[in-house]
């Protein structure tokens, strides 16, 4: 359903990513920030799935400073893989990266970030740093605590799990206390439970989050 495009960064980097588009005018414009495991089949497939239900959407592929067109699974190599190249991450270069894709997105109306596990942080932190946002959705942002200080600047939903250690409740709740407006959600299942390319695939989870996030869409990006 997607292609791959280009596009750059205020500081010149160049970097790929994958777009779907919806069968009529979009509902409004979706980013989706990628777990560390690159712009992998699953996060093609997130992409897609909104597409399909009516948003313009587009994954960045943040990896691309580090390692162009980085893709991998979820095993415990390609975990640790993921997280060698996550850890040589720049942050604020990362954000330049996200603030382009907003703008690029911003034809199709309302722009949204998504994000999944270090997505999630950076869902976080667009909605703390990048202008012209209506909406954040963060799943499961283990970095998120580190960043907790800074307050979302648009509407933000946060899904969490139970089982989770990154983060824990514990400090999901403590986010959560310092940001009464942010609304958030807790289900009875551990990190990555949206992905069902993971042993950690909760299915009730997963479809009860995918549908208070299309409600929320709905109302922000309406």
């Amino acid at each position: 359903m997607g292609k791959s495009i280009e596009l750059r960064a205020a500081d010149g980097h160049r970097f790929g990513a994958y777009v779907a588009e919806p069968s009529g005018a979009p509902r409004g414009v979706v980013v989706i920030a990628q777990e560390i495991f690159g712009v992998n089949k699953h996060i093609r497939a997130v992409t897609d799935e909104y597409a399909a239900d009516g948003f313009l959407a587009i994954a960045p592929a943040l990896f691309d400073r580090i390692e162009p067109d980085y893709e991998t699974g979820y095993s415990p190599d390609d975990i640790q893989s993921g997280r060698a190249v996550m850890q040589q991450i720049d942050m604020d270069q990362t954000l330049l990266d996200m603030t382009a894709t907003v703008e690029w997105a911003a034809r199709g109306g309302k722009v949204a970030v998504i994000g999944y596990c270090w997505g999630g942080t950076l869902a976080w932190l667009s909605a703390a740093r990048i202008p012209g946002l209506s909406a954040a959705v963060a799943y499961y942002g283990g970095a998120i605590h580190r960043y907790r200080e800074e307050a979302p600047k648009c509407p933000m939903l946060m899904h969490f799990g139970e089982k989770d250690q990154s983060p824990s409740p514990d400090q999901a709740r403590e986010i959560i206390a310092m940001h009464p407006g942010v609304s958030a959600h807790f289900y009875d299942a551990g990190h990555g439970f949206n992905c069902d390319h993971r042993p950690s695939f909760d299915e009730d989870a997963s479809a009860l989050a995918r549908e208070r996030t299309l409600e929320f869409l709905a109302t922000e990006l309406a």
